[in-house]
């Protein structure tokens, strides 16, 4: 297969693993990136590509060991080492500051707006919440499974809306 001919057939290909990239890297920037940089090997190595072959199944294992390997080496990059006398850093616990105040206005917050449900969804839910399963829930309150499942559903949807302002920061 000439270098064009490889070409096109991965021109047509990339369609198919734009999302598989997406999917991989959850950014549409960094998708990108990944496309590139996984034609970009598969065109350097296109003397190793049998003919005949699934050319596809090679594009999404060049893609897939791409994005593990670079992975791996931003998490090697971003891993502090400690290079001091007796790991005097990573030991020290006397510069350990712990702050609770957000936990526990989150947790008021909750509390309050749980507080705050109607008692029909309150109930189930937060006999879900303590462990019990729908059926004893069902049981215990002497009302149809289907209708314990809505209420718990309602009850999350409220508490959901009521606790916007936690929204991606709990």
């Amino acid at each position: 297969m000439t270098g064009l001919e490889f070409s096109q057939c991965i021109n047509k290909l990339s369609t198919s693993l734009k999302p598989f990239a997406l999917r991989l890297t959850k950014d549409v920037e960094d998708a990108n990136d990944l496309m590139q940089e996984t034609v970009l090997k598969a065109f350097n190595n296109r003397e190793k590509f049998t003919e005949g072959t699934n050319l596809k199944a090679w594009l999404y294992t060049i893609m897939k060991n791409t994005f593990i390997t670079n992975y791996q080496r931003m998490v090697r990059r971003n891993t502090f080492i400690d290079t001091t006398d007796n790991l005097h850093y990573i030991n020290s616990t006397s510069n350990t500051t712990e702050n609770s105040a957000y936990t526990e206005f989150a947790m008021r917050d909750i509390n309050t707006a749980i507080s705050k449900l109607d008692e029909n969804y309150r109930v189930p839910f937060m006999m879900h919440f303590r462990g019990f399963k729908y059926h004893e829930i069902a049981d215990k309150l002497d009302i149809p499974i289907g209708t314990v499942k809505n209420r718990i559903h309602i009850a999350r949807k409220d508490l959901k809306d009521m606790l916007k302002n936690y929204e991606n920061k709990i």
